[in-house]
């Protein structure tokens, strides 16, 4: 997907407007959903925390981070204000944090699926015109955004969830040992993606993610969108 500064230069003016709004609603809908996955699975395995603090809501507000705000509508790719997580109330702390973190990211994976599949059948169904033709590049740019958001949440690098996955695999003085170095990481991780030398392999990995989530709609409607 190009970005709102590339449709602009191009003068699509009308696809850079569906990018952004694409965008808000994710920003507004499905990255509150990703945390609320978090502290539900949390919650549900022994942890109240989020629930204490009022993290167990869809209401944007609870959730949102200013500059993970901001590079969602820039780059595509951002984050909310993480769930708190209490590890000591969880019978299996190991397992049971790994099993919290990934929730995030698996709601973003169903979320590009509905997206996608709705993207599809307005595409093969309903007869192209202008409306018709900004909803479904609305959902299929939204479902984009969840796949990306999906693969840059699962990356092994702190202070993302795919770093507390991996501490359910790795032995645990060689977890502490890689943590030592979070801030360092985290400050690489930034630089890395203000400087756009993640951008491949994400768009990479986020692409390989949604042909795979097209392949049942493609098989149901026989049409291709991308």
């Amino acid at each position: 997907m190009l970005s709102i500064f590339s449709y602009m230069a191009k003068g699509q003016y009308m696809m850079a407007i569906i990018v952004i709004l694409s965008r808000a609603f994710v920003v507004f809908c499905c990255l509150p959903l990703h945390e609320l996955a978090h502290g539900l699975m949390a919650n549900k395995l022994g942890d109240n925390t989020a629930k204490l603090q009022g993290r167990l809501t869809l209401n944007p507000l609870a959730h949102l981070n200013p500059i993970g705000t901001v590079m969602i509508f820039l780059f595509g790719i951002g984050y909310a204000k993480p769930v708190s997580v209490n590890a000591n109330n969880f019978k299996n702390p190991k397992r049971d944090m790994a099993l919290t973190a990934i929730a995030g990211p698996l709601a973003n994976i169903a979320l590009a699926f509905v997206f996608n599949f709705f993207a599809y059948l307005f595409y093969a169904v309903l007869p192209m015109n202008a409306v018709t033709y900004a909803v479904t590049w609305f959902f299929f740019y939204a479902a984009e955004i969840n796949a990306a958001l999906a693969v840059f949440n699962l990356l092994p690098i702190p202070p993302l969830d795919g770093s507390k996955v991996l501490a359910a695999v790795l032995p645990y003085k060689q977890y502490v040992k890689y943590m030592q170095y979070e801030r360092y990481i985290m400050i690489g991780l930034m630089i890395l993606l203000f400087t756009g030398v993640l951008n491949g392999a994400i768009t990479f990995l986020s692409d390989a993610l949604m042909a795979l989530l097209s392949v049942i709609p493609h098989l149901i409607f026989g049409v291709s969108l991308s």
